[in-house]
């Protein structure tokens, strides 16, 4: 193991994904459209590290207006590259595709921020901003999905907001 791959582990980039992981539950919220919240409901999931804690897997499980979700995404810290990076699959948003979603900033302390895109309907892919936040506490975890239009305006679109299980709360 490299040196610098010892220090992201310790107090780095791979340090805070290693934050994440544990079993997890809350509430998942999901917008359509801006400002208007079209439902909340009760999520849970797991975050295992993987490769030594190269990378992080998160599995989770919930609702979407009465509907199954599930989901998987693969989150790591590319140190060549200095960004996070994700592959992300769900039964709700993304079908049968996978989507790739590359660091859009330089790593904050306690934020993870990737940019993936997804197809529209009509005209250009629109883009989906994914933020993975461990600064609230030792035992909360949120991740927030922002629908970025094709002229760069963002809104949220999924809200995951965590505890640890068995954390006070």
């Amino acid at each position: 193991m490299s040196e610098r791959l010892r220090t992201s582990l310790a107090e780095g980039p791979h340090a805070l994904l290693g934050k994440m992981v544990g079993e997890w539950e809350g509430t998942a919220r999901t917008w359509f459209e801006p400002d208007a919240l079209a439902d909340t409901s009760p999520v849970r999931g797991t975050v295992r590290a993987v490769l030594g804690g190269r990378f992080v897997v998160h599995e989770y499980e919930g609702t979407l207006q009465g509907h199954v979700m599930q989901g998987v995404a693969l989150h790591g810290f590319a140190l060549g590259e200095n960004r996070f990076e994700t592959e992300w699959i769900d039964s709700c948003h993304n079908g049968t595709r996978i989507m790739l979603s590359l660091g859009d900033r330089p790593p904050a302390d306690d934020v993870a921020s990737v940019l993936g895109s997804y197809p529209a309907p009509e005209g250009p892919p629109w883009g989906w901003r994914t933020e993975v936040d461990v600064s609230a506490a030792p035992d909360a975890l949120t991740i927030r999905h922002y629908n970025r239009t094709p002229d760069g305006e963002e809104a949220i679109g999924v809200e995951f907001a965590y505890r640890r299980v068995g954390s006070p709360t």
